[in-house]
């Protein structure tokens, strides 16, 4: 293979990131309570079953003011829907129990407790904290259908959902580092 086509192929690879699947040994896990029963047909298995629910802000900020609040890549991704290289983010190994935010707003966006290794490089959730917490919208950016996560709040760029998680939802919430911050638990 020729360098260049070699540098596309692994540029476009990185690109598209958050959209590998987990591996097998995160499908076989099932977060939540031990014991409890899911039945397998109530899991989220396709996009079309996945809402499609904009984020209305009720936070907003010119440009400039979003430059001033956040760092530079944050900005990047929270602001130009940007994605941060896989296994890059702080947030990925945090195992502490908690409440993760959003880094413009700080908005609760996940709870630990549905936060679970799915061997993606990013940090995943098979829930979000509440109803309101995210947004969800079509993404036909790079060729291909994604569904994209915005802050409920704010509306800012997240990441990405799939339905390839696990139970109790199906859903894999696959979320930016730089998206966010953490609330340790008392």
């Amino acid at each position: 293979m020729r360098p260049t086509a070699l540098f596309v192929l692994l540029l476009t690879l990185f690109v598209l990131g958050c959209s590998t699947g987990p591996d097998e040994q995160a499908m076989a896990t099932e977060p939540g309570d031990p014991g409890t029963e899911v039945d397998e047909s109530d899991l989220i298995r396709s996009y079309d079953q996945i809402p499609i629910a904009p984020a209305e802000p009720t936070v907003v900020h010119t440009d400039e003011e979003w430059r001033e609040i956040l760092s530079g890549d944050q900005y990047h991704i929270l602001r130009d829907h940007g994605t941060e290289p896989p296994y890059s983010g702080e947030l990925l190994d945090n195992d502490q129990p908690g409440v993760y935010r959003c880094a413009g707003c700080d908005h609760a966006l996940f709870s630990s407790q549905s936060k679970y290794d799915s061997g993606t490089g990013w940090p995943s959730y098979y829930e979000p904290i509440d109803d309101d917490a995210v947004g969800t919208a079509e993404d036909h950016s790079l060729g291909t259908f994604r569904v994209e996560v915005h802050c409920g709040q704010c509306a800012g760029h997240l990441g990405h959902v799939f339905p390839d998680g696990p139970a109790p939802t199906g859903l894999r919430y696959c979320i930016n580092s730089l998206a966010m911050t953490f609330d340790a638990e008392d």
